[in-house]
């Protein structure tokens, strides 16, 4: 999932600069709090349970008829992703009788779109993984606004930030569905166990459980370097809470240089990581060729002697876990990502559904993505996350989702919106170029940092435009 995974439209900060350090200390000792726990059980049931059985279908917002009528949605999601979206879909078509067909589309999803466009067969709806994106798509004449009922429902639903990126110079085009928490790191508590390992709250106690994991014989990290994303997903959060959310709006709105001594500071860090000998499943190369998907499998697969002991990445890991015989709560534990300066990181990405082709049947979707109704059905299915504040907690499958989703409903505009995302997607968002790329190959040599700094930067210049 390139989740997402993935702000700004304009280019701004998603939050505001003055919710600094301890608005992100208390969401980051939140989310610590309600992951502490995590393969115990409690007043809500089983880790494992379902929330109290199968819920009745709800109905908060009014959709009209639209029997005949036909949408296309495009997205990136493939496997069970794409499985649970659809069902929400089927609901969609059940309740007002249109016919809706899901288009998979390629990573970067721009340019798939421009050449559907080109082709005169653009979708109506396409689900966006990056803020920057949303705003090409407006530069290009091809996203519609929001119409009345949709925002209605993401006023009634969300927290201002989440409305505000979904913005483009003041006009609302964007509806969340998806967000992501991606300042989660995930282990095999055999692989833990084993090893004498606990749970670490800082970079230094990080280090120092992974030593302990590689003494036992497992190799600590398992790191999915053939997708970009999840390495400048590793960069944000160290860049976070090193640099502080200060400078972390400066350099996603290119206003600081990747020259400047805050990227060689975070690049270093993540080098004690990268760089140390079999620290990583495979080795650098053997990372580089490591699909996301494939990096979570090979942390839970093994029996006692996993590919990994640790995984990081956001809550839609779930999924992936899903595959293996582990169980996300026993087998498979969560802890928040450590903090490496004053306090732990809170990265956020997200998924946006946009118009491209404007209709009642479209503006009808829009509308019901923006409810509780339609993100209730894909939090039952698991390996989902909603900024919709309105979903009732209990929906979420297992008592892990519910304490993640939680932290992030409760965090309301307090969170910082992934960087790679909030860039042009030239830079943050695609395959084999930008920061992908950069990172890649600083994987494949942790030693380069000032190299690798002035081709981050070359690619911002030219993707910002100086």
């Amino acid at each position: 999932m390139r989740s997402t995974s993935s702000t700004i439209r304009t280019r701004r900060s998603p939050r505001r600069a003055t919710a600094g350090r301890a608005a992100a200390a208390l969401v980051a000792g939140a989310l610590a709090f309600s992951l502490t726990a995590c393969g115990g059980g409690d007043d809500d049931g089983d880790d494992n349970d379902t929330g109290g059985g199968t819920r009745e279908t709800t109905t908060t917002v009014t959709l009209p008829k639209l029997d005949g009528q036909s949408l296309e949605v495009a997205a990136v999601w493939t496997g069970a992703e794409q499985a649970n979206f659809k069902k929400v879909l089927a609901e969609f078509e059940k309740r007002t009788g249109a016919k809706v067909t899901f288009v998979p589309a390629q990573d970067p999803i721009v340019n798939f779109l421009g050449s559907k466009i080109a082709g005169g067969q653009p979708p109506d709806v396409a689900l966006l993984p990056q803020p920057g994106a949303i705003k090409q798509a407006v530069d290009r004449n091809w996203a519609k606004p929001l119409g009345g009922e949709a925002q209605e429902q993401l006023a009634k639903n969300y927290s201002q930030a989440w409305q505000d990126i979904g913005k483009v110079d003041g006009k609302q085009y964007g509806v969340y569905y998806k967000a992501a928490n991606k300042s989660l790191i995930w282990y095999n508590t055999q692989a833990f166990e084993n090893a004498g390992a606990s749970e670490p709250k800082t970079w230094d106690e990080l280090l120092s459980t992974a030593q302990t994991v590689y003494d036992s014989g497992v190799t600590p990290f398992s790191v999915g370097g053939a997708d970009g994303w999840t390495l400048t997903d590793w960069f944000e959060n160290v860049y976070l809470s090193q640099a502080g959310p200060e400078k972390y709006d400066q350099l996603a709105r290119h206003e600081i240089k990747w020259t400047d001594r805050s990227v060689a500071d975070a690049l270093t860090t993540l080098a004690q990581i990268w760089g140390k000998k079999d620290y990583v499943a495979g080795g650098a190369n053997g990372a580089l060729q490591t699909e996301f998907p494939a990096s979570v499998t090979q942390t839970f697969t093994g029996g006692d002697q996993p590919k990994a002991a640790m995984v990081f990445e956001g809550d839609f890991v779930q999924v992936n876990i899903g595959e293996t015989e582990a169980k996300v709560g026993t087998e498979a534990k969560v802890f928040p990502f450590p903090a490496v300066g004053d306090t732990a990181p809170v990265v956020t990405g997200g998924d946006a559904a946009v118009i491209l082709k404007d209709s009642e049947a479209a503006q009808a979707l829009a509308t019901f993505l923006a409810s509780p109704d339609a993100a209730t059905i894909q939090a039952e299915l698991g390996g989902y996350l909603s900024p919709n504040r309105n979903v009732p907690n209990d929906a979420y499958p297992n008592d892990v989702q519910r304490r993640i989703a939680k932290a992030l409903v409760d965090a309301g505009d307090d969170f910082r919106f992934d960087m790679s995302d909030q860039a042009p997607q030239a830079f943050g968002g695609t395959p084999g170029k930008g920061e992908w790329k950069a990172l890649q190959d600083f994987l494949k040599n942790p030693k380069d940092v000032s190299g690798t700094q002035r081709r981050l930067e070359a690619d911002a210049a030219a993707a910002y435009g100086g």
